[in-house]
C-alpha cells in the first residue's frame, strides 16, 4: 500500500525517475526549496511498499478573506505507477491539511493545460471544476512563444458550504494571468 509522507530537501536526490517525462514540470533547486521552507505541510510525497517515491504534491496556501485557498502547484506520480489512484492520494491529503482548522481554506484550485484532457477529466472525477479559462497562462514570454490556455479548476473544501468559491463575480479575471499573494495576516 502506497503511504503518504512529508517531504524532505533530501527526497530532492531522490525524485529522478518521477520527474522524466515530458508531462511533468521541473523546476529549479531553488523552488523546491522555497516550497519546503513556507509550506512545510504541503509539500510531501508517495511511498511504495518498497521504499520507492513514486510521486509527489508541491501545494501551498494563498490569498485573503472568502478566497483564502490551497493552491496545488505541482502533482506528479511516475509513470509506472500512474492509474493506481496516488493522484487521488495526494490531493485527498493536501485536502485534508487544507480543511484543517489550523489552515482553514475555503477552496484547494490548480491549474492545467485546456490540451490535457486525461488530467482535465481526472480532476473533474475528483470533484474539481472548471472556474475560468486563462488566456496564455503557458507561456515562456518569448517571442514567437505558442503560448496556451489553462484552466483555473476550483473544489470547494468544507469551510466553503455555500459552495461559493465555484461563483464568478464581476472582479474575475480571465487574462493574462494573476496571483494571489500569501500574507498571512489575512487568517486574523
Amino acid at each position: 500500500m502506497t503511504s503518504i509522507v512529508p517531504f524532505r530537501a533530501t527526497d530532492l536526490l531522490k525524485m529522478g525517475s518521477v520527474n522524466l517525462d515530458v508531462l511533468t514540470e521541473n523546476y529549479h533547486l531553488g523552488y523546491y526549496l522555497q516550497y519546503l521552507a513556507t509550506w512545510p505541510d504541503m509539500v510531501f510525497q508517495a511511498i511504495s511498499p518498497g521504499g520507492k517515491m513514486t510521486g509527489y504534491m508541491i501545494g501551498k496556501s494563498e490569498g485573503r478573506g472568502q478566497e483564502w485557498h490551497s493552491h496545488v502547484t505541482a502533482v506528479t506520480v511516475d509513470y509506472d505507477h500512474r492509474r493506481l489512484g496516488i493522484a487521488r492520494q495526494l490531493v485527498r491529503h493536501l485536502e485534508h491539511v487544507s480543511s484543517e482548522d489550523s489552515i482553514g481554506c475555503y477552496f484547494m484550485d490548480l491549474f492545467v493545460r485546456t490540451s490535457n484532457k486525461t488530467a482535465i477529466d481526472m480532476y473533474k472525477r475528483m470533484g474539481f471544476s472548471v472556474f475560468r479559462r486563462v488566456v496564455g497562462y503557458y507561456s515562456s514570454g518569448e517571442p514567437g512563444d505558442d503560448a496556451e490556455d489553462g484552466f483555473d479548476m476550483r473544489m470547494p473544501l468544507k469551510r466553503d458550504s455555500n459552495r461559493q468559491s465555484l461563483v464568478k463575480s464581476a472582479h474575475t479575471e480571465e487574462s493574462p494571468h494573476f496571483e494571489y499573494k500569501y500574507d498571512p495576516a489575512s487568517l486574523k
